[in-house]
């Protein structure tokens, strides 16, 4: 009598289970790495921001009126950079305020990172905004503001 050779049905769903633990403990843990990997885009740029706009304090005793993603920026404005994965906006613009803020999740383009926002200030105050119910508080992000730029979860700079 000959031997068969080949996998037994068992066998084959012994692979498959421990192939599915696997994937479900390697593929979050991806999604998150990938995430971390993307933050430091909006705080370099942030610091990057912060020292144009030290420089521009410097050179003309004021901050400026407003900033702009034209390039060359009109008279008065600050050049803002387009980001892949976060949005650049200035806010509380005065002679002597400013408010730098990325925001996650460009329009059109990677979502992972929707509902996260980085702020820095002219005394060089940090902070992380999650917000609830979104795809970074759903991914384990605390939700609620934090004094410094949050890199892992749940709210650790």
């Amino acid at each position: 009598m000959q031997r068969q050779a080949g996998f037994t049905l068992i066998e084959l769903m012994i692979t498959m289970a421990v192939l599915a633990i696997l994937a479900a403990i390697a593929i979050p843990n991806y999604t998150d790495y990938v995430r971390r990997g993307r933050i430091p885009e909006a705080t370099s740029n942030l610091q990057a921001m912060k020292t144009k706009m030290e420089q521009w304090f410097q050179d003309n005793r004021s901050y400026p009126a407003n900033c702009s993603t034209t390039n060359p920026p009109p008279a008065g404005q600050i050049l803002i950079p387009v980001l892949q994965y976060f949005t650049l906006t200035c806010s509380n613009l005065s002679a002597t305020t400013y408010t730098i803020t990325a925001t996650g999740g460009v329009a059109g383009g990677d979502q992972s990172l929707v509902g996260v926002a980085y702020t820095i200030d002219q005394g060089n105050n940090r902070s992380t905004t999650v917000t609830s119910g979104t795809t970074v508080a759903n991914a384990g992000y605390t939700p609620g503001t934090v004094n410094c730029w949050v890199s892992k979860k749940p709210a650790q700079c």
